[in-house]
């Protein structure tokens, strides 16, 4: 077998090229441009030798070795991705210190021909997996949008806290088109309480059809001009900054929903007919997973999550109390503890799997991590064998 190990770099590449027979190094360390004339010198470098014959590795890091990975596929060779933990080990298994492109190759090399078949230190990619780019893109996007989402939503709240610090108890609910409404208008309760009513009124009126709040305009002048506000007009500023950012976020995050559901209805997955599993949910999970030729059984794929308990053991100790080992993608991670709730609340037998750990003694957060992994374990079949959910079966 000939490897081609790659080292990926921002503006250049660099790779060499190995006879795994004899270890001989067919091609010295040379590096490359990161553009179409760097992958053609790649492609007229390796062209003597068949393409069945080679295997090229590259790390799996960040997004600089995305467009090489995808002409490589294009051009019909088979590419392994290397995840870094694995050539960082390897280099210190040698007793290197030294961290060079040049002898990174030969470590991704030395990582390629590992006669480890059963716990290979690389995966093989495929062109079908570039299917699953963008809408792991979008994912994941949203995910971003929401945690900057609560950011400035505790910033708000602070705003809240200091100008009018009653408001909140005035509302069931926060972020409501009438508390927002009110809050872009006026800002402070001092604002607010010398308001006329005739435009606070208009602050209530809505569109929507939801249910009309209880609170009433005259409430809300007469709870302003009893606060204890301070009217902050560096805040009341600040505030209406922050509610254009909230808005804008939110539309922002209604626009990839939509092409997420558009997605998730072209993939017309099994995994959508667990209760409780959404269409941004179902496509988060399927898109961060990806191919799931590359598992063989369900723990891997409970593992890949890293949502497995860790274990500790050493002579006769052996820890009773461990965490879950956190590798893998966090994305992944966040998408299945959101949704294990809604499962558990709208499936009876995942609602019975979860009590039934609680009586064991579980904590909530633990008895949720049993829940995740038997979730995991079903998705890995229904996705292999194309079946849909069947809460009969698992009784």
């Amino acid at each position: 077998m000939i490897t081609v190990g790659i080292d990926v770099g921002k503006l250049e590449h660099t790779f060499c090229v190995m006879d795994q027979a004899d270890g001989v190094l067919l091609v010295e360390p040379v590096s490359f441009k990161n553009n179409k004339q760097g992958f053609a010198f790649l492609i007229d470098t390796i062209k003597p030798y068949k393409k069945k014959d080679i295997l090229i590795g590259m790390e799996d890091t960040g997004h600089y070795h995305f467009n090489l990975l995808k002409f490589l596929l294009d051009s019909g060779y088979k590419v392994a991705l290397i995840n870094p933990i694995t050539t960082d080990m390897t280099r210190k298994m040698q007793l290197s210190c030294t961290k060079d492109d040049d002898l990174d190759t030969y470590t991704i090399c030395d990582v390629l021909s590992s006669s480890n078949q059963r716990r290979k230190g690389y995966r093989i990619s495929n062109v079908n997996s570039f299917e699953l780019y963008e809408q792991k893109r979008l994912t994941r996007e949203h995910h971003d949008l929401k945690e900057q989402l609560n950011i400035f939503t505790n910033r708000l709240q602070k705003c809240i806290d200091i100008v009018f610090p009653e408001y909140n108890t005035l509302f069931k609910s926060k972020y409501g088109t009438v508390y927002m409404n009110v809050l872009r208008t006026f800002g402070s309760a001092k604002a607010i309480a010398k308001a006329d009513i005739r435009s606070i009124r208009k602050c209530f009126e809505t569109k929507t059809r939801g249910k009309r709040i209880s609170l009433t305009p005259e409430q809300l002048k007469a709870a302003a001009k009893d606060s204890i506000g301070f009217p902050s007009s560096a805040e009341v500023i600040a505030m209406h900054h922050l509610i254009d950012m909230i808005d804008m976020i939110n539309e922002q995050i209604e626009e990839i929903d939509k092409k997420i559901e558009e997605f998730s209805i072209s993939n017309n997955s099994p995994i959508l007919s667990i209760p409780g599993i959404s269409h941004f949910s179902g496509t988060s999970i399927i898109a961060e997973l990806g191919d799931f030729g590359n598992y063989s059984k369900p723990s891997q794929v409970i593992k890949f999550a890293g949502v497995s308990p860790s274990k500790h053991k050493s002579s006769q100790f052996e820890a009773r109390h461990t965490a879950i080992t956190k590798k893998g993608s966090r994305y992944l991670r966040k998408t299945l503890y959101q949704v294990i709730l809604p499962v558990i609340c709208y499936n009876p037998f995942f609602k019975e799997y979860y009590q039934l750990k609680i009586s064991q003694g579980k904590s909530h957060r633990c008895a949720q991590g049993h829940c995740v992994r038997k979730l995991l374990r079903i998705i890995y079949h229904l996705m292999t064998t194309g079946q849909q959910f069947d809460p009969a079966l698992l009784r």
